[in-house]
């Protein structure tokens, strides 16, 4: 089969008049401008000499201008390559080396920088004012019809770089067709509609904000309003002029801890989605009888899109990311590949038209993570239910091994965040002179009550069995996550990789 990307989005393309987005503190951008932005900008890559299957590397903040420059690389069979502004000098080295790509667009502010990293050039540049930056410049003349490429549905239209915590960073190579199918079926089971208004306060260099986000209300004629940032004021102002919000756990915990949260100030959402870290069941349940709406969480990763989903009708199971989204088939698998017994914990493995065709110029890597019936082996741990609803228990790296007996720091997270006065919570492994690993946790008091180590693990002995009970729980004012609210627990694991072996007492406080 063979259509790009951009052209499937018919529904926006024949109502050329709705607003698109809603810039803050901008005039708001119809369907027929975006796609008419896109079409110069498409013009100045072609005069550039980027052509079809070439790359552009994107490091830019988010605007309108960032969003219109991705459609022009779909427009002309280009692969987007977006980086997140805050990589720094040495980061961008290496994945340009990686990407080899035909152009380079980065920010005025940075072009003297980025041409001394990407000598060979061309560099230009976008600022986020939606005025400054030569690739405007460039576009100002050119005309906005394009005749968009002819592309077939595994031809590729984005590369997105995983973050890189642990070695050497990978880049998912995303098609036409995995883009397209999963647009499309996530249109459909939350009944995205053209008179939805999607409040969008995620970055645009990660696969939510940009794939899920964009590309779902683009299937369905829908409109945002585009915010730069997450800021909890500008989230109320706007409140009331959307029905629809997609964001990270760590922005319902910012909207509940203020006092303006109420059914009122909600009245007007029919859906609030969760994802890209863990939702805590006690987010999941204080939102609900905050506002009455009930948070709907969804699993997915850079290499697959969305895998699953809590259903829009039906039950929304706290502490679950739903069932698997229709076309896509989720297996819990063993370490010999065989399907793990209903309610055991396993290996994820993924298969479908949204799975990715493997890592860019690593062959070897993606041999190594898909099957021979093509599913892809995801890295999380994860079990069902009864009812089919699957569970994350956390990445297979993170599995800590205690005594020769496996702990998933998932279960004890939620055992943790569970007690009063715990507002956050992360556990993870480490060296431990006599048990291979000991299990660790930091947590974030909220500042109601006293609250202590000791009374911590003491409300821990009826949860848990002892050995996945913490070996020592240490308090932390911020827990580190990176912009998409994902634990960094390798920073944590290097703060404290002494704790056990460095002659602190091994024993927790009696």
């Amino acid at each position: 089969m063979v259509e790009n990307l951009f052209s499937s989005f018919a529904a926006a393309i024949a109502q050329p008049d709705r607003v698109f987005l809603a810039p803050l503190h901008r005039e708001a951008i119809n369907f027929r401008r975006a796609f008419d932005f896109a079409g110069r900008l498409a013009h100045v890559l072609a005069s550039r000499g980027v052509r079809r299957g070439d790359r552009v590397v994107v490091q830019v903040e988010k605007s309108p201008e960032a969003v219109f420059l991705y459609f022009a690389c779909l427009r002309l069979g280009a692969i987007y390559v977006p980086l997140n502004p805050a990589y720094t000098a040495g980061e961008i080295d290496y994945l340009l080396a990686d990407a080899e790509p035909a152009l380079f667009v980065s920010t005025p502010e940075r072009e003297a920088s980025s041409r001394a990293i990407f000598p060979r050039g061309p560099v230009l540049t976008l600022g986020a004012d939606g005025k400054s930056g030569s690739l405007l410049a460039e576009a100002k003349d050119k005309p906005g019809d394009f005749t968009d490429a002819i592309v077939a549905n595994d031809d590729l239209a984005a590369i997105l770089y995983t973050s890189g915590t642990t070695g050497r960073s990978k880049g998912a190579m995303l098609s036409h067709g995995n883009l397209k199918s999963n647009a499309l079926v996530l249109k459909e089971f939350w009944q995205f509609q053209n008179t939805d208004v999607l409040l969008h306060a995620l970055p645009i260099f990660h696969t939510h904000g940009l794939f899920v986000a964009i590309n779902v209300s683009l299937a369905a004629a829908s409109s945002l309003i585009f915010l730069p940032k997450f800021d909890v004021d500008e989230i109320f102002r706007q409140l009331p002029h959307t029905s629809v919000m997609m964001g990270v756990p760590t922005f319902y915990v910012r909207l509940l801890a203020d006092p303006r949260l109420d059914r009122a100030v909600v009245r007007h959402m029919r859906l609030f989605v969760s994802g890209s870290a863990p939702l805590p069941a006690e987010i999941f349940t204080r939102w609900q009888e905050r506002t009455g709406l009930t948070l709907l969480e969804r699993y997915g990763m850079t290499e697959t899109n969305m895998n699953t989903s809590n259903p829009y009708f039906g039950e929304r199971k706290p502490g679950t990311v739903g069932i698997p989204l229709p076309g896509t088939e989720i297996r819990i698998i063993d370490d010999k590949g065989d399907a793990v017994p209903q309610g055991e914990v396993g290996m994820i493995t993924v298969r479908g038209p949204n799975v990715f065709k493997g890592y860019w110029r690593m062959p070897e890597k993606t041999q190594g993570d898909f099957q021979d019936d093509g599913s892809f082996v995801t890295g999380d741990l994860g079990r069902k239910d009864r009812d089919g609803y699957l569970s994350i228990m956390g990445r297979g790296r993170d599995l800590v091994i205690t005594g020769g007996l496996n702990v998933y720091p998932r279960e004890v997270e939620t055992c943790l965040n569970m007690v009063p006065g715990v507002q956050d919570s992360a556990v993870f492994g480490l060296p431990h002179p006599d048990l291979g690993e000991g299990v660790t946790a930091v947590v974030v008091h909220n500042g109601e009550g006293e609250l202590s180590e000791a009374a911590i693990l003491a409300s821990l002995e009826e949860r848990l069995a002892k050995f996945k009970r913490p070996k020592r729980v240490l308090f932390v004012e911020e827990i580190p996550r990176n912009v998409m609210g994902k634990v960094q627990k390798n920073l944590l694991q290097e703060k404290y990789s002494a704790l056990y072996t460095g002659g602190e007492a091994q024993k927790p406080p009696a």
